[in-house]
């Protein structure tokens, strides 16, 4: 009971005070009930790619918002981690388990890779010099087809679990421990190093601040995650092909990452919940045909053209507002600050009641 009263006191004072925690909670809670409400196997199977394409979207958003280096390529850690967890459960008969964190610590060791040598430049330059890594990996596995299955790819891969239930929780309780730390280091001191990092490196470099080695780290982080998702993708499809290194996967991270609001790392995710599951059920009107890129196309134009920031800085900006004395978060409908009582009207009522009287002695005067 004891554990209870502490739960329940924390989420009265944590996260039902504010509206966009509310919804997470919500979220997670429909994410792991689901199952044993709807288990039809089609809508679990778009789920499950959602939450893999979850994982994708926020390791970009880690790397391209909190530092502004924006990658082109990171289809290259998605494909190295599908390829390396694949080939080693295929070739060397390990059990994918274990193989899924290969792919996780090779895709790190080419964001190192990556990070060192684009890292020389800045700007456009870094961005097209990511692009370059897919097709460079593309054409070094093309180059060995005996080995890596040349335009085909290795096929035949076991997967994690056998039912859609059990590859659905796998790829949803991934996506929430992974997105969640990702969030957690974002939000702590590293973060905010980021932060000035991208907003200002001279001044970050003058403060002190190693800025290669964060920006490295950043790298190594974000091609881990990236890479966990492309070997969890790679089971769970029973092939590592030459899709999971293609360019357009990079660019649809770019545009999930944009659509929801950059340097969020929420915002990316609920871009892929939005989107996938909207693509994939506009494919399934013949009507649509080939006009669901364009509808998908237009959509996003509207989103960027009205929501500057992203969809969900937008919406949060509409359910809570910012204090505009200690910063912090509040409900759209609260009138004082929840933590130090200032007003959020647009000023502060002892402040308002203080100039009034000032006005009063000197129009006494």
């Amino acid at each position: 009971m004891y554990l209870l009263r502490r739960l329940w006191a924390e989420l009265r004072s944590e996260v039902f005070v504010l509206p966009s925690r509310t919804l997470v909670l919500a979220w997670v809670v429909l994410m792991l009930a689901l199952p044993a409400v709807y288990s039809d196997p089609y809508v679990l199977r778009i789920l499950t790619m959602t939450c893999l394409f979850a994982i994708l979207a926020a390791s970009w958003d880690l790397l391209a918002g909190y530092t502004g280096q924006v990658n082109f390529g990171h289809a290259l850690f998605f494909g190295v981690g599908a390829y390396t967890s694949g080939l080693a459960s295929l070739k060397l008969g390990i059990t994918p388990w274990l193989t899924i964190w290969a792919g996780a610590a090779l895709a790190s060791l080419a964001g190192l890779v990556v990070g060192y040598i684009c890292l020389r430049l800045r700007g456009s330059y870094l961005s097209l010099a990511t692009l370059a890594f897919p097709l460079i990996m593309l054409g070094v596995l093309f180059a060995f087809p005996d080995f890596s299955g040349g335009e085909l790819g290795v096929s035949g891969l076991s997967r994690l679990a056998r039912t859609p239930v059990g590859n659905y929780y796998l790829a949803a309780l991934s996506m929430l421990v992974i997105v969640f730390a990702l969030w957690l280091l974002a939000d702590s001191k590293f973060g905010i190093v980021l932060h000035a990092i991208r907003d200002d490196e001279v001044a970050a470099r003058a403060s002190g601040i190693n800025t290669p080695r964060y920006k490295l780290a950043v790298f190594v982080v974000s091609g881990a995650a990236a890479g966990f998702s492309g070997a969890l993708f790679a089971h769970y499809m029973r092939v590592a092909g030459p899709s999971t290194l293609e360019t357009a996967l990079s660019f649809q991270v770019v545009i999930w990452g944009i659509f929801g609001g950059v340097a969020t790392i929420y915002g990316a995710v609920v871009a892929v919940f939005l989107l996938y599951p909207l693509t994939e059920w506009l494919g399934t009107f013949r009507a649509f045909g080939e006009l669901r890129l364009l509808i998908f196309a237009v959509i996003v134009l509207l989103v960027l053209l009205f929501m500057p920031r992203g969809l969900a800085p937008w919406v949060r900006d509409k359910i809570e507002t910012v204090c505009p004395r200690c910063k912090q978060r509040n409900g759209a409908w609260r009138g004082a600050c929840r933590l130090c009582g200032a007003g959020l009207s647009g000023r502060d009522p002892k402040l308002q009641a203080q100039v009034a009287r000032a006005k009063g002695l000197v129009g006494h005067q």
